[in-house]
């Protein structure tokens, strides 16, 4: 592939339905990860460019609330279908700026057209509740409504799944978006502006500001007529965000880290497993939210296990991941690959032994971009930092446990509760492990990664505040429940005390 499906020029805000040029504006490269060539450029927006956004929207959005749902959800159906005419160039362009593999750019590309359809058909939902009165003559239902401007904070590891999780639902229940993604892959934003921009999206319903977390995310959070913010990002900043917006009585939904675990029991399917744990720790370089970092492993199978995953390591290409042959690609940039590093180090200073990788690839086809070799530890024990703290890259520690019971006890040590996974063939451990691991997601027999837009998305613990993404439950942070009551009987009732 070559670069021609790349915005040449720099990138311009998307306002009101318009582009917006500044000449004052600063700009920042965008750097493709594989091999260090910028591709474009993206605006470094200042707090200024939120007001004139948060304007905007909010004027668009009492418009856009009247709009009935089936006809928003025309508007989703269309754009899920441009996405999906669409699908190539953006997985394109979504490696070039991201660095995934095009395997998993084209299914990140899917599951945003699975979004789309998904989200569409709730347009004909949005489903309230009716409940009988205990007074009589009276009617009584609850119905959702829109909260109003949203304001999306998206990384850069999903740059356009997490995105679509996020917009979509709020679009289809009637508010107004405010979107800032991640300055290190702006170009999905602009595509998928582009795209709502062809399918027939009302001018201010959807608004795209560039820039850094620190202005245009500060300027977001502090905006009182935004009264959502939905974020996916590192704890820290999560954190701060939560603060912020319960000084202003503003919603807040959280989808942070992650220190997931794949538990392999001693009659486990060894080669399903060991396909499982591989896909999880390294696809996307291990770069995910949902990454297995973490195999806690029966000491019995736990030497067999060890010998298969390193042998198997060995076939994993590394590279540029426009290459079909490639299946891990580069780290987002150099102070990613300077944190894993860093935790290289602080694995071997407290003991684990390091059996595979844990080096920076800098030779030849590597010096211009930025790689880290599939790292291997081993006999980690679960209190040490690499399986405590979320690194963020392809590395993945084995922990040895004696029976099922301490494992789920090892699995549930950590701050975090994104995902988990087992491997047995046990049906009674299987219901167990389901009820007893506490994250929000659970897999049996597959690995810690591969979410359906369907079901909700979203953990317990430290990776989150009790929200969700993507499924029904989306709608719930972009949506207030309001009750209504009609009474019909011509008199005054009063609930409580007229039952008699």
């Amino acid at each position: 592939m070559t670069q021609t499906f790349i915005q040449e020029e720099q990138l311009k805000n998307y306002i009101n339905g318009k582009w917006v040029s500044d000449d004052r504006k600063t700009y920042r490269d965008v750097i493709n990860p594989a091999n260090g060539k910028p591709i474009a450029q993206v605006p470094l927006s200042t707090k200024e460019d939120v007001e004139d956004a948060v304007k905007i929207a909010r004027d668009a959005q009492k418009k856009w609330a009247l709009v009935p749902g089936p006809q928003r959800a025309e508007i989703l159906l269309r754009v899920g279908q441009l996405m999906k005419e669409r699908k190539e160039k953006l997985s394109t362009i979504l490696t070039m700026e991201n660095g995934k593999v095009l395997e998993e750019a084209r299914g990140e590309v899917q599951e945003g057209i699975d979004m789309a359809f998904y989200m569409a058909g709730e347009g004909r939902r949005l489903f309230g509740h009716t409940t009988p009165s205990e007074l009589g003559d009276k009617f009584a239902m609850s119905v959702r409504a829109p909260v109003g401007v949203v304001g999306i904070i998206t990384p850069w590891n999903f740059p356009i799944a997490i995105a679509t999780w996020k917009s979509f639902p709020a679009i289809v229940a009637g508010n107004t978006v405010i979107w800032k993604p991640a300055t290190e892959t702006p170009l999905m934003a602009y595509e998928l502006a582009k795209i709502f921009e062809e399918a027939g999206l009302p001018d201010g319903v959807l608004n795209v500001v560039f820039g850094t977390g620190s202005e245009v995310g500060e300027a977001m959070v502090a905006h009182d007529d935004i009264r959502v913010i939905s974020f996916t990002g590192s704890n820290d900043i999560g954190r701060s965000i939560a603060s912020k917006c319960g000084q202003r009585l503003k919603k807040v939904s959280l989808e942070m880290g992650g220190k997931n675990a794949v538990i392999v029991m001693d009659d486990a399917d060894l080669n399903l497993a060991v396909e499982g744990i591989l896909w999880s720790a390294f696809g996307t370089s291990g770069q995910r939210c949902t990454a297995c970092s973490r195999v806690i492993v029966h000491e019995k199978v736990k030497d067999e296990l060890e010998e298969r995953l390193i042998k198997e390591m060995e076939s994993l290409t590394i590279g540029d991941g426009l290459d079909e042959s490639v299946k891990v690609g580069p780290i987002i940039n150099a102070q990613g690959l300077e944190k894993i590093r860093k935790y290289i180090q602080i694995g071997q200073e407290e003991g684990a032994k390091l059996i595979k990788g844990g080096y920076v690839l800098e030779q030849n086809q590597y010096k211009d971009g930025h790689y880290f070799a599939p790292t291997l530890f081993t006999d980690a024990t679960p209190d040490m930092r690499i399986s405590q703290e979320e690194i963020f890259g392809p590395v993945v520690s084995l922990i040895p446990v004696k029976s099922f019971e301490e494992a789920i006890e090892v699995n549930n040590g950590v701050e975090f509760g994104l995902s988990s996974s087992i491997f047995t063939q046990n049906a009674n451990r299987v219901f167990a492990a389901q009820r007893d691991l506490d994250t929000g997601i659970v897999y049996v027999n597959a690995g810690t990664t591969g979410a359906e837009i369907h079901l909700p998305f979203g953990g317990t613990k430290g990776t989150g505040n009790g929200h969700r993404d993507s499924g029904v439950a989306a709608l719930d942070v972009f949506t207030e429940w309001k009750a209504v009551y009609v009474d019909y009987s011509g008199k005054l009732q009063r609930a409580q005390i007229d039952t008699e």
